[in-house]
């Protein structure tokens, strides 16, 4: 079997987290599962169905085999591409696993290589406005942000906001909103000097407003939703897709969140009878859903932003939800997730972004 096929594969015994990890080292977002006896073809597992078993509140300690999928779209050996180009276009699929007589997995058709690059995958544009929040002091980067404002900060010769904006203009976003404060006039005098396609409008800041506070400036001016997103982030992920979530489940408030792992490196001790050792868990995993710093709003939600005031995006969060408005998390891996907030975590994006 082929190297390529050997890393798409795992076993329905390992824990989903396991499955995450290495859907994020091979970069794909489907893995096959077989028979760890038997090494027969049993299923896949997506991206897609690990979310749908977050958000159902699962655990992901438990095994690959509570959530892949048991009847997936396969070809025997003796397929035809006529046949399997049919599946991929109505079906939108990027891999066909190729099955043996004995149910063993022998390949994995590409989009690319069924097509050889004549065919182009159905592009979809989100065609919505992106807020950038862009008015911190990025304290958090001192000495750094003494004297660069933090979206000005430089990955790999190109500044953070610049690679933000890049990232949206690949899904045809073309309006960008930039609030703007702390050395306003230094992010002003950057972009005066690219040549950029999309379009521009900063939103000045004359006091700090909190990361919801600047939204209060778009009262009436938009039709359709809105992705914000703090300044230090990028989220590798395909933005349709989030878009499409936010739709479906017609949420009011969509917030993106990285799922994270921890490990506490000691042993966790339970007490009780003011001193009694009840138990002693050695170094035990949790896991969460981090918020990332980028939404999608709805622009009625913009109406409970009060004017000119500091107001959180958690403020607003909970506002809506008193306001009986649907508010949802769509969870990404940990490893989509690039910040830049902290130095650690500054070394590791340009690391991250340089690969």
């Amino acid at each position: 079997m082929e190297k390529r096929i050997k890393k798409l594969l795992v076993t329905p015994e390992i824990p989903i987290k396991e499955a995450m990890k290495k859907m994020d080292m091979n970069g794909e977002k489907i893995l096959f599962v077989i028979d760890k006896l038997t090494q027969r073809f049993l299923g896949s597992l997506t991206d897609g169905d690990i979310r749908r078993w977050i958000l159902s509140n699962g655990s992901l300690r438990e095994s690959v085999l509570k959530v892949f999928n048991q009847t997936p779209r396969w070809v025997d050996q003796e397929y035809k591409i006529s046949q399997v180009k049919k599946m991929m276009l109505t079906d939108k699929l990027e891999q066909i696993p190729v099955v043996d007589n004995q149910a063993k997995l022998v390949d994995v058709l590409l989009w690319e290589n069924v097509f050889s690059g004549k065919v182009v995958k159905a592009d979809r544009k989100i065609k919505i406005p992106v807020v950038i929040m862009a008015g911190g002091k990025g304290t958090r980067l001192d000495p750094f942000t003494r004297i660069l404002p933090k979206p000005l900060i430089p990955i790999n010769g190109e500044a953070i906001i610049k690679l933000i904006m890049d990232k949206f203009w690949q899904y045809g976003v073309e309006k960008f909103y930039i609030s703007i404060n702390h050395k306003s006039r230094m992010i002003q005098a950057y972009f005066e000097e690219l040549s950029v396609e999309y379009q521009l409008e900063y939103i000045t800041e004359n006091k700090e407003l909190g990361t919801a506070g600047c939204l209060c400036r778009l009262k009436g001016k938009l039709q359709e939703p809105l992705l914000v997103t703090n300044c230090d982030i990028i989220i590798e992920h395909d933005y349709r897709d989030i878009l499409d979530f936010h739709n479906k489940q017609q949420c009011d408030i969509t917030v993106i969140g990285a799922v994270k792992h921890y490990t506490i490196p000691y042993g966790i001790c339970e007490i009780n009878n003011g001193g009694d050792i009840q138990d002693i868990k050695e170094k035990p995993e949790y896991d969460f859903l981090i918020s990332t710093g980028m939404y999608i709003l709805n622009p009625a939600v913009l109406a409970l932003v009060p004017k000119d005031r500091k107001y959180h995006m958690t403020d607003l969060i909970e506002k809506a939800k008193q306001n009986g408005m649907r508010v949802k998390i769509f969870p990404v891996h940990e490893k989509a997730w690039i910040d830049i907030g902290e130095w650690d975590l500054y070394r590791k994006a340009i690391k991250a972004l340089g690969e």
